[in-house]
Protein backbone atom coordinates (compact mmCIF):
# COMPACT_ATOMS: atom_id res chain seq x y z
CA UNK A 1 0.00 0.00 0.00
CA UNK A 2 2.88 2.57 0.82
CA UNK A 3 4.10 1.42 -2.61
CA UNK A 4 0.52 2.41 -4.29
CA UNK A 5 0.31 5.69 -2.14
CA UNK A 6 3.49 7.12 -3.49
CA UNK A 7 2.45 6.01 -7.53
CA UNK A 8 -0.54 7.80 -6.87
CA UNK A 9 0.17 10.86 -4.91
CA UNK A 10 3.33 11.85 -6.12
CA UNK A 11 3.43 10.35 -9.85
CA UNK A 12 -0.36 9.67 -11.11
CA UNK A 13 -1.04 12.86 -8.53
CA UNK A 14 1.31 15.58 -9.65
CA UNK A 15 1.08 16.69 -13.44
CA UNK A 16 4.35 18.18 -13.72
CA UNK A 17 6.24 15.13 -12.49
CA UNK A 18 3.87 12.65 -14.36
CA UNK A 19 4.48 14.22 -17.46
CA UNK A 20 8.18 15.09 -17.33
CA UNK A 21 8.49 11.48 -16.63
CA UNK A 22 6.42 10.65 -20.45
CA UNK A 23 8.74 13.40 -21.42
CA UNK A 24 11.95 11.77 -20.52
CA UNK A 25 11.36 8.64 -20.61
CA UNK A 26 10.36 9.58 -24.88
CA UNK A 27 13.19 11.61 -25.44
CA UNK A 28 15.18 8.33 -23.49
CA UNK A 29 13.84 6.16 -25.96
CA UNK A 30 14.75 8.71 -29.05
CA UNK A 31 18.52 8.33 -27.44
CA UNK A 32 18.57 11.97 -27.13
CA UNK A 33 21.93 13.55 -25.61
CA UNK A 34 21.59 14.22 -22.04
CA UNK A 35 21.36 17.67 -22.32
CA UNK A 36 19.02 17.24 -24.39
CA UNK A 37 16.63 14.93 -22.39
CA UNK A 38 17.10 17.13 -19.18
CA UNK A 39 16.17 20.23 -21.20
CA UNK A 40 12.90 18.79 -22.56
CA UNK A 41 12.10 16.93 -18.91
CA UNK A 42 12.75 20.04 -17.05
CA UNK A 43 11.09 22.22 -19.75
CA UNK A 44 7.93 19.94 -19.90
CA UNK A 45 7.81 20.03 -15.95
CA UNK A 46 8.09 24.09 -16.04
CA UNK A 47 5.60 24.62 -18.56
CA UNK A 48 2.87 22.16 -16.42
CA UNK A 49 3.44 24.11 -13.39
CA UNK A 50 3.15 27.69 -15.42
CA UNK A 51 -0.07 26.08 -16.55
CA UNK A 52 -1.51 25.19 -13.46
CA UNK A 53 -1.00 28.44 -11.57
CA UNK A 54 -2.26 30.23 -14.75
CA UNK A 55 -5.35 27.85 -13.98
CA UNK A 56 -5.43 28.92 -10.40
CA UNK A 57 -4.96 32.31 -11.32
CA UNK A 58 -8.59 32.23 -13.49
CA UNK A 59 -10.25 29.84 -11.27
CA UNK A 60 -9.39 32.44 -8.27
CA UNK A 61 -10.81 35.46 -10.37
CA UNK A 62 -14.19 33.80 -11.37
CA UNK A 63 -15.13 32.03 -8.12
CA UNK A 64 -17.12 35.33 -6.62
CA UNK A 65 -19.36 35.36 -9.34
CA UNK A 66 -20.72 31.72 -8.14
CA UNK A 67 -21.94 33.46 -5.33
CA UNK A 68 -23.60 36.13 -7.20
CA UNK A 69 -25.32 33.42 -9.29
CA UNK A 70 -26.56 32.31 -5.77
CA UNK A 71 -29.81 34.82 -5.76
CA UNK A 72 -31.21 32.39 -8.76
CA UNK A 73 -31.05 29.53 -6.51
CA UNK A 74 -34.77 28.34 -5.56
CA UNK A 75 -35.32 29.61 -2.01
CA UNK A 76 -37.32 26.18 -1.32
CA UNK A 77 -34.82 23.94 -2.90
CA UNK A 78 -33.44 21.05 -0.95
CA UNK A 79 -29.63 21.42 -0.09
CA UNK A 80 -27.41 18.73 -1.03
CA UNK A 81 -25.82 16.86 1.55
CA UNK A 82 -23.65 13.94 1.37
CA UNK A 83 -20.56 12.20 2.93
CA UNK A 84 -18.27 15.42 1.28
CA UNK A 85 -14.97 14.56 -1.17
CA UNK A 86 -12.24 14.97 1.51
CA UNK A 87 -14.11 12.40 3.84
CA UNK A 88 -14.98 10.14 0.67
CA UNK A 89 -10.46 10.36 -0.57
CA UNK A 90 -9.73 9.47 3.16
CA UNK A 91 -12.05 6.13 3.31
CA UNK A 92 -11.93 5.46 -0.39
CA UNK A 93 -8.44 6.16 -1.70
CA UNK A 94 -7.46 3.02 -1.96
CA UNK A 95 -10.23 1.95 -4.34
CA UNK A 96 -9.41 4.79 -6.01
CA UNK A 97 -5.71 4.38 -6.98
CA UNK A 98 -6.32 0.35 -7.36
CA UNK A 99 -8.93 1.47 -10.34
CA UNK A 100 -6.53 4.36 -11.56
CA UNK A 101 -3.23 2.55 -12.02
CA UNK A 102 -5.36 -0.76 -13.23
CA UNK A 103 -6.95 1.35 -15.90
CA UNK A 104 -4.41 2.98 -16.83
CA UNK A 105 -2.63 -0.19 -17.90
CA UNK A 106 -5.38 -1.63 -20.02
CA UNK A 107 -5.66 2.22 -21.67
CA UNK A 108 -1.57 1.06 -22.42
CA UNK A 109 -2.32 -2.17 -24.04
CA UNK A 110 -5.42 -1.44 -25.78
CA UNK A 111 -3.37 1.47 -27.03
CA UNK A 112 -0.83 -0.85 -28.23
CA UNK A 113 -2.43 -3.45 -29.66
CA UNK A 114 -5.61 -2.21 -31.49
CA UNK A 115 -6.41 0.69 -33.10
CA UNK A 116 -7.51 2.64 -30.23
CA UNK A 117 -4.61 4.60 -29.86
CA UNK A 118 -4.53 7.68 -27.66
CA UNK A 119 -3.33 7.35 -23.93
CA UNK A 120 -4.42 9.43 -21.41
CA UNK A 121 -1.87 11.76 -19.89
CA UNK A 122 -4.29 13.88 -17.77
CA UNK A 123 -2.70 13.96 -14.49
CA UNK A 124 -5.43 15.14 -12.28
CA UNK A 125 -8.02 13.72 -14.77
CA UNK A 126 -6.53 10.50 -14.04
CA UNK A 127 -7.33 10.60 -10.67
CA UNK A 128 -11.00 12.42 -11.01
CA UNK A 129 -12.32 10.06 -12.94
CA UNK A 130 -11.88 6.88 -10.82
CA UNK A 131 -12.73 8.91 -7.97
CA UNK A 132 -16.33 9.37 -9.58
CA UNK A 133 -17.00 6.20 -10.29
CA UNK A 134 -16.19 4.48 -7.12
CA UNK A 135 -18.31 7.01 -5.47
CA UNK A 136 -21.53 6.20 -7.99
CA UNK A 137 -20.57 2.39 -7.33
CA UNK A 138 -20.36 3.11 -3.76
CA UNK A 139 -23.97 4.98 -3.75
CA UNK A 140 -25.28 2.29 -5.98
CA UNK A 141 -24.40 -0.34 -3.16
CA UNK A 142 -21.10 -1.78 -4.71
CA UNK A 143 -18.06 -2.88 -2.25
CA UNK A 144 -14.90 -4.68 -1.95
CA UNK A 145 -13.60 -6.43 -5.43
CA UNK A 146 -16.81 -5.83 -7.05
CA UNK A 147 -16.57 -1.89 -6.35
CA UNK A 148 -13.10 -1.80 -7.34
CA UNK A 149 -13.86 -3.53 -10.81
CA UNK A 150 -16.78 -1.64 -11.95
CA UNK A 151 -14.90 1.57 -10.91
CA UNK A 152 -11.55 -0.08 -13.12
CA UNK A 153 -13.47 -0.97 -15.99
CA UNK A 154 -15.55 2.35 -16.27
CA UNK A 155 -12.50 4.38 -15.88
CA UNK A 156 -10.80 2.79 -18.89
CA UNK A 157 -13.75 2.99 -21.46
CA UNK A 158 -13.47 6.67 -20.46
CA UNK A 159 -10.31 6.66 -21.14
CA UNK A 160 -9.61 4.28 -24.46
CA UNK A 161 -13.03 5.77 -25.92
CA UNK A 162 -13.64 9.36 -25.74
CA UNK A 163 -10.90 10.63 -26.38
CA UNK A 164 -10.47 8.84 -29.72
CA UNK A 165 -14.21 10.17 -30.37
CA UNK A 166 -13.13 13.59 -30.31
CA UNK A 167 -9.71 13.28 -31.76
CA UNK A 168 -10.93 14.30 -35.23
CA UNK A 169 -12.18 17.02 -34.02
CA UNK A 170 -9.70 18.41 -31.82
CA UNK A 171 -7.72 17.14 -35.38
CA UNK A 172 -10.28 20.15 -37.30
CA UNK A 173 -8.50 22.77 -34.46
CA UNK A 174 -4.89 22.21 -34.61
CA UNK A 175 -4.37 20.93 -37.98
CA UNK A 176 -2.27 17.68 -37.24
CA UNK A 177 -2.94 14.77 -35.17
CA UNK A 178 -0.77 15.24 -32.78
CA UNK A 179 -2.62 15.46 -29.86
CA UNK A 180 -6.10 14.70 -28.65
CA UNK A 181 -8.07 15.75 -25.11
CA UNK A 182 -7.95 13.82 -22.36
CA UNK A 183 -10.53 16.05 -19.97
CA UNK A 184 -14.15 16.03 -18.73
CA UNK A 185 -15.27 18.81 -21.68
CA UNK A 186 -15.14 15.91 -24.61
CA UNK A 187 -19.08 15.23 -24.48
CA UNK A 188 -20.06 18.86 -24.51
CA UNK A 189 -17.54 19.35 -27.23
CA UNK A 190 -18.85 16.61 -29.26
CA UNK A 191 -22.02 18.37 -29.25
CA UNK A 192 -21.01 21.82 -29.87
CA UNK A 193 -19.40 20.11 -32.60
CA UNK A 194 -21.59 18.56 -34.48
CA UNK A 195 -23.93 21.54 -33.94
CA UNK A 196 -21.73 23.84 -35.84
CA UNK A 197 -21.08 20.91 -38.35
CA UNK A 198 -24.90 21.32 -38.94
CA UNK A 199 -25.96 24.19 -38.62
CA UNK A 200 -22.68 26.61 -38.71
CA UNK A 201 -20.48 28.14 -41.86
CA UNK A 202 -16.62 27.49 -41.00
CA UNK A 203 -15.91 29.85 -43.31
CA UNK A 204 -16.49 32.80 -40.89
CA UNK A 205 -14.04 32.29 -37.40
CA UNK A 206 -14.12 33.83 -34.55
CA UNK A 207 -10.63 34.73 -34.72
CA UNK A 208 -11.80 36.26 -37.78
CA UNK A 209 -13.74 38.93 -36.09
CA UNK A 210 -13.45 42.59 -37.91
CA UNK A 211 -11.71 44.78 -35.32
CA UNK A 212 -12.19 48.64 -36.87
CA UNK A 213 -8.21 50.14 -36.62
CA UNK A 214 -9.13 51.93 -33.81
CA UNK A 215 -10.23 48.67 -31.73
CA UNK A 216 -7.11 46.48 -33.10
CA UNK A 217 -5.86 46.21 -29.40
CA UNK A 218 -8.67 43.71 -28.72
CA UNK A 219 -6.83 41.23 -30.88
CA UNK A 220 -4.94 40.59 -27.71
CA UNK A 221 -6.81 37.95 -25.76
CA UNK A 222 -5.22 39.32 -22.39
CA UNK A 223 -6.89 42.83 -23.23
CA UNK A 224 -10.10 41.15 -24.57
CA UNK A 225 -10.68 38.89 -21.59
CA UNK A 226 -10.05 41.54 -19.09
CA UNK A 227 -12.55 43.96 -20.37
CA UNK A 228 -15.08 40.97 -20.90
CA UNK A 229 -14.67 40.07 -16.77
CA UNK A 230 -15.37 43.54 -16.07
CA UNK A 231 -18.79 43.68 -17.96
CA UNK A 232 -19.43 40.26 -16.49
CA UNK A 233 -18.97 41.66 -12.72
CA UNK A 234 -20.64 45.05 -13.47
CA UNK A 235 -23.45 43.08 -14.71
CA UNK A 236 -23.45 40.75 -11.84
CA UNK A 237 -23.36 43.38 -9.57
CA UNK A 238 -27.11 45.12 -10.91
CA UNK A 239 -28.63 42.00 -11.01
CA UNK A 240 -27.67 41.72 -7.20
CA UNK A 241 -28.89 44.91 -6.00
CA UNK A 242 -31.56 45.27 -8.39
CA UNK A 243 -32.82 41.82 -6.65
CA UNK A 244 -32.83 43.55 -2.93
CA UNK A 245 -29.59 41.81 -1.97
CA UNK A 246 -26.35 43.01 -0.64
CA UNK A 247 -23.59 43.08 -3.54
CA UNK A 248 -21.15 44.53 -1.56
CA UNK A 249 -21.59 41.37 1.35
CA UNK A 250 -22.00 39.18 -1.93
CA UNK A 251 -18.76 39.92 -3.48
CA UNK A 252 -17.02 41.04 -0.80
CA UNK A 253 -16.32 44.74 -1.11
CA UNK A 254 -15.74 47.05 1.51
CA UNK A 255 -17.80 49.83 0.21
CA UNK A 256 -18.86 51.67 -3.02
CA UNK A 257 -15.26 53.56 -3.10
CA UNK A 258 -13.86 50.41 -3.54
CA UNK A 259 -15.95 49.07 -6.35
CA UNK A 260 -14.13 50.44 -9.40
CA UNK A 261 -10.75 48.92 -8.10
CA UNK A 262 -12.54 45.28 -7.67
CA UNK A 263 -13.75 45.33 -10.92
CA UNK A 264 -10.97 46.53 -12.62
CA UNK A 265 -8.44 43.71 -10.48
CA UNK A 266 -10.77 41.23 -11.38
CA UNK A 267 -10.81 41.61 -14.97
CA UNK A 268 -7.06 42.26 -15.28
CA UNK A 269 -6.69 39.30 -13.02
CA UNK A 270 -8.18 37.25 -15.64
CA UNK A 271 -6.48 38.66 -18.01
CA UNK A 272 -2.85 37.83 -16.49
CA UNK A 273 -3.99 34.45 -15.23
CA UNK A 274 -4.95 33.16 -19.32
CA UNK A 275 -2.09 34.91 -20.07
CA UNK A 276 0.50 33.28 -17.35
CA UNK A 277 -1.65 30.33 -18.99
CA UNK A 278 -0.89 30.06 -22.42
CA UNK A 279 2.56 31.03 -21.56
CA UNK A 280 2.18 27.20 -20.39
CA UNK A 281 0.53 25.32 -22.49
CA UNK A 282 3.03 26.49 -25.35
CA UNK A 283 5.59 25.42 -23.42
CA UNK A 284 4.34 22.35 -22.48
CA UNK A 285 3.33 21.43 -26.31
CA UNK A 286 6.74 22.34 -27.53
CA UNK A 287 8.12 19.48 -25.17
CA UNK A 288 6.29 16.84 -24.95
CA UNK A 289 4.35 16.05 -28.20
CA UNK A 290 7.69 15.90 -29.71
CA UNK A 291 9.38 13.66 -26.76
CA UNK A 292 6.09 11.68 -26.78
CA UNK A 293 7.33 10.76 -30.59
CA UNK A 294 9.76 8.09 -28.66
CA UNK A 295 7.02 6.47 -27.15
CA UNK A 296 5.29 5.80 -30.16
CA UNK A 297 8.28 4.80 -32.36
CA UNK A 298 9.40 2.28 -29.78
CA UNK A 299 7.20 1.26 -27.66
CA UNK A 300 3.14 2.07 -28.72
CA UNK A 301 3.22 2.74 -32.89
CA UNK A 302 1.06 5.58 -34.02
CA UNK A 303 0.07 6.50 -30.51
CA UNK A 304 -1.23 10.26 -29.50
CA UNK A 305 -1.43 11.58 -26.19
CA UNK A 306 -5.05 12.56 -24.71
CA UNK A 307 -3.96 16.05 -22.89
CA UNK A 308 -5.51 18.60 -21.26
CA UNK A 309 -8.09 20.92 -22.41
CA UNK A 310 -6.04 24.49 -22.10
CA UNK A 311 -4.18 22.78 -24.98
CA UNK A 312 -6.94 24.10 -27.34
CA UNK A 313 -6.62 27.52 -26.31
CA UNK A 314 -4.59 29.08 -27.95
CA UNK A 315 -5.85 27.92 -31.48
CA UNK A 316 -9.05 30.49 -30.69
CA UNK A 317 -9.16 32.61 -27.87
CA UNK A 318 -11.91 34.69 -29.23
CA UNK A 319 -14.16 31.61 -29.31
CA UNK A 320 -13.01 30.65 -25.91
CA UNK A 321 -14.74 33.83 -24.60
CA UNK A 322 -17.60 33.59 -26.76
CA UNK A 323 -18.11 30.07 -25.32
CA UNK A 324 -17.87 31.43 -21.39
CA UNK A 325 -19.81 34.25 -21.84
CA UNK A 326 -22.31 32.24 -23.86
CA UNK A 327 -22.97 29.41 -21.52
CA UNK A 328 -22.85 31.49 -18.08
CA UNK A 329 -25.87 33.33 -19.93
CA UNK A 330 -27.86 30.44 -20.98
CA UNK A 331 -27.13 27.82 -17.79
CA UNK A 332 -27.63 31.03 -16.11
CA UNK A 333 -31.56 30.88 -17.80
CA UNK A 334 -31.70 27.34 -17.14
CA UNK A 335 -31.08 27.71 -13.98
CA UNK A 336 -33.82 30.10 -13.21
CA UNK A 337 -36.11 28.23 -15.00
CA UNK A 338 -35.78 24.67 -13.04
CA UNK A 339 -35.79 26.98 -10.13
CA UNK A 340 -39.57 28.52 -10.72
CA UNK A 341 -40.92 25.31 -12.43
CA UNK A 342 -39.50 22.95 -9.02
CA UNK A 343 -37.94 20.62 -12.19
CA UNK A 344 -35.30 19.55 -9.86
CA UNK A 345 -35.99 19.37 -6.18
CA UNK A 346 -32.53 20.86 -4.67
CA UNK A 347 -30.49 23.84 -5.59
CA UNK A 348 -28.41 24.14 -8.69
CA UNK A 349 -24.72 25.80 -8.09
CA UNK A 350 -23.63 28.30 -10.81
CA UNK A 351 -20.73 26.32 -12.71
CA UNK A 352 -18.84 28.65 -13.98
CA UNK A 353 -15.70 26.66 -14.22
CA UNK A 354 -17.28 24.33 -15.90
CA UNK A 355 -18.51 27.73 -18.42
CA UNK A 356 -14.79 28.42 -18.94
CA UNK A 357 -13.16 25.41 -18.86
CA UNK A 358 -15.49 22.65 -20.59
CA UNK A 359 -18.06 25.00 -22.93
CA UNK A 360 -14.78 27.34 -23.76
CA UNK A 361 -13.38 24.59 -25.03
CA UNK A 362 -16.76 23.25 -26.75
CA UNK A 363 -16.67 26.81 -28.50
CA UNK A 364 -13.77 25.83 -29.69
CA UNK A 365 -14.26 23.28 -31.22
CA UNK A 366 -17.78 24.09 -32.63
CA UNK A 367 -16.08 27.41 -34.50
CA UNK A 368 -13.21 24.75 -36.37
CA UNK A 369 -16.33 22.64 -37.63
CA UNK A 370 -19.21 25.75 -38.18
CA UNK A 371 -17.31 29.25 -37.25
CA UNK A 372 -18.83 32.03 -35.60
CA UNK A 373 -22.48 30.13 -35.73
CA UNK A 374 -21.04 26.93 -34.86
CA UNK A 375 -19.50 28.39 -31.10
CA UNK A 376 -22.01 30.31 -30.56
CA UNK A 377 -25.01 27.57 -31.45
CA UNK A 378 -22.61 24.88 -29.77
CA UNK A 379 -21.81 26.90 -26.21
CA UNK A 380 -25.70 27.83 -25.92
CA UNK A 381 -26.84 24.22 -26.62
CA UNK A 382 -24.01 22.89 -24.36
CA UNK A 383 -24.82 25.25 -21.49
CA UNK A 384 -28.11 24.10 -21.26
CA UNK A 385 -27.12 20.68 -21.50
CA UNK A 386 -24.24 21.54 -18.51
CA UNK A 387 -26.85 22.09 -16.12
CA UNK A 388 -29.52 19.13 -16.73
CA UNK A 389 -26.33 16.29 -16.70
CA UNK A 390 -25.20 18.07 -13.25
CA UNK A 391 -29.07 17.95 -12.04
CA UNK A 392 -29.51 14.17 -13.41
CA UNK A 393 -26.31 13.30 -12.39
CA UNK A 394 -26.50 14.33 -8.39
CA UNK A 395 -28.98 11.40 -7.32
CA UNK A 396 -26.12 8.85 -8.43
CA UNK A 397 -24.00 10.73 -5.79
CA UNK A 398 -26.08 11.93 -3.89
CA UNK A 399 -24.92 9.86 -0.32
CA UNK A 400 -20.99 10.34 -1.69
CA UNK A 401 -19.93 12.99 -3.64
CA UNK A 402 -22.55 15.22 -4.08
CA UNK A 403 -21.14 18.14 -2.82
CA UNK A 404 -18.08 18.30 -5.07
CA UNK A 405 -20.04 17.42 -8.47
CA UNK A 406 -22.13 20.50 -7.95
CA UNK A 407 -19.01 22.67 -8.25
CA UNK A 408 -16.94 20.42 -11.18
CA UNK A 409 -19.85 18.51 -12.58
CA UNK A 410 -22.14 19.39 -15.33
CA UNK A 411 -19.48 17.86 -17.94
CA UNK A 412 -18.32 14.50 -18.56
CA UNK A 413 -18.40 13.47 -14.77
CA UNK A 414 -21.82 14.18 -14.88
CA UNK A 415 -22.61 11.86 -17.76
CA UNK A 416 -20.65 9.07 -16.82
CA UNK A 417 -21.76 8.87 -12.84
CA UNK A 418 -25.34 8.60 -14.45
CA UNK A 419 -24.12 6.01 -17.26
CA UNK A 420 -22.43 3.96 -14.59
CA UNK A 421 -24.44 4.90 -11.66
CA UNK A 422 -27.21 3.02 -13.59
CA UNK A 423 -25.71 0.32 -14.47
CA UNK A 424 -24.33 -0.17 -11.17
CA UNK A 425 -27.79 -0.41 -9.39
CA UNK A 426 -28.48 -3.66 -11.97
CA UNK A 427 -25.37 -5.66 -10.12
CA UNK A 428 -26.89 -8.24 -7.70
Amino acid sequence: MAVLDFIINEIFGSAPIFLSLIAFFGLVLQKKRFSEVLSGTLKTTVGVVILQKGVDIIIGSILPLMGAFGIFNAPSGEPIQSMGASAFMVEYGSAIGIAMVSAFAINLLVARFTKWKSVFLTGHMLYWFPFIFVAAGVDAGLSGVTLVVVATIFTALYMIVFPNLIRPFVKQVTGDDSFTLGHPTIGLSLISGYLGKWFGDKSKSTEDLPFPKSLSFLKEISITSSIVIVLVYTVMMIVVTVSGQNAFEIFNIAGPSKVFNYLLIQGITFGAGLTVMLVGVRMMIAEIVPAFTGIQERLIPDAIPALDCPLLFPYAPNALIIGFVVSMITSTIAIVLFAITGFFPYVLAPLTITCFFEVGTAAIIGNATGGRRGAIIGSAVAGVVMVLLLGFSIPFLRTTVADWIVIFGGNDFSLWAIIQGSIARLIP
